[in-house]
């Protein structure tokens, strides 16, 4: 590294542990060596390594892609919905200028996020805004009823705006869905639209999964398509954590879903099944993919939680430390090697890690500047530790 990359470096580090809370600055030197004590909400992981770029990365026009965005890395919505702990609406908004501030224009939410505080605080953001120069993403599948009162705290969402849900997969649902978001949101219309939750690992579907499936395809997936010929959307697809449902629609003659969200099935640590299985049919359908949760619900950024959940798979936190390792020999960090190789794939559209401060948004930012030794990814293949067939970044 030269003195010019280093003073860059330097001062993207010293960015990024300014916007930090006080309490989270000791977190934000932390190096790699020691990012699995990165317990606290809020902490940041230093990007290490050469930055090569000052833009973040953009996509090409397809000519075998039914939509894809402009943006290939944008922003997650739950984190400003309050999930596992509530933040502020100042500390909200901060976020989303950071983000904005470096250069994102790509956000996904949920009305089920915060029982729709995300898209209120996004809305309330962007309101000021061309909404040519952004892209939103929202979802469908579950409608809003007013609570009569303050909001007692989910399971996952804390301090959540006053309002309670019903799950609806009919046309008349997604329609009032949508409809209720563009008020949230304050928006003439919504970019990307997903049919929310509709996989097997939802345990509150009444029948399960599949039921809720037969009313979406006559129901929600049809109407979206309309929505999408009116110019009230621009795509529609499935926003699931298992990719049953995605497969399903692909298979028969059901309408084909122009763009999915896929969380918690492609990472660095995980990624074979999407590979060798979700991607090729998904291809031969035209159907891009945006990748949520690509740290894993911040486990690759040293976050002891895998997939929103506790419970470590077996053999996680070994397959962790030893791409740490390696990636401390490549000069680079496990959380800037995880966000790149996510948005690797010729058929990713974009990834949109989460942030729940001005630190974390700024840190990812810079992680999709580094340039990675081709060596790394030799390395990790050599050893069996990402697929010998998986797309890395060139």
């Amino acid at each position: 590294m030269d003195r010019r990359d280093f003073l860059t470096y330097s001062a993207a580090g010293a960015v990024a542990a300014a916007l930090l809370p006080a309490s989270s600055l000791a977190s934000s030197m932390t190096t790699a060596s020691t990012a699995a004590a990165l317990t606290e909400r809020g902490s940041v992981m230093r990007t290490e390594g050469r930055l090569v770029r000052t833009d973040l990365p953009v996509n090409a026009s397809s000519h075998t892609m039914r939509y894809m965005t402009p943006q290939r890395f944008g922003m997650g919505g739950t984190q400003i919905g309050n999930i596992f702990a509530p933040i502020s609406d100042e500390q909200a908004r901060s976020v989303l200028q950071a983000a904005w501030g470096e250069g994102v224009r790509l956000y996904d939410t949920s009305p089920f996020y915060g029982f729709g505080l995300s898209e209120y605080r996004l809305g309330r953001f962007l309101h000021d805004k061309d909404p040519d120069d952004y892209v939103v993403s929202t979802k469908v599948g579950r409608v809003l009823t007013a609570a009569g009162g303050r909001r007692a705290d989910h399971a996952i969402w804390k301090s959540p705006a006053p309002f309670n849900y019903r799950y609806d997969y009919t046309a008349a649902g997604a329609r009032r869905s949508v409809e209720d978001s563009l008020q949230r949101l304050g928006l003439p219309r919504i970019d990307i639209v997903f049919i929310h939750d509709l996989s097997p690992d939802n345990t509150e579907l009444d029948g399960g999964w599949e039921a809720a499936y037969r009313i979406a395809r006559t129901g929600a997936m049809v109407e979206l398509e309309k929505m999408r010929d009116e110019g009230l959307i621009k795509a529609w697809g499935f926003g699931v954590n298992a990719p049953d449902a995605v497969v399903r629609a692909l298979a028969g003659d059901d309408p084909v879903p122009d763009i999915v969200l896929l969380a918690c099935q492609y990472s660095l640590l995980d990624h074979g099944d999407a590979l060798r299985s979700t991607l090729p049919a998904l291809k031969s359908k035209g159907t891009s993919v945006v990748v949520g949760t690509p740290l894993n619900d911040g486990f690759l950024g040293g976050r002891n939680r895998y997939n929103f959940s506790q419970d470590l798979p077996a053999g996680a936190v070994e397959k962790r430390a030893r791409i740490m390792a390696i990636a401390r020999r490549h000069g680079i960090d496990i959380h800037t090697a995880a966000l790149q190789f996510a948005a690797a794939h010729p058929q990713v559209s974009a990834i949109i890690p989460g942030a729940r401060s001005s630190g974390q948004v700024v840190s990812n930012i810079q992680a999709m500047k580094v340039g990675i030794p081709a060596a790394f990814w030799d390395d990790l293949k050599r050893h069996g530790l990402i697929d010998a067939q998986a797309p890395v970044p060139s």
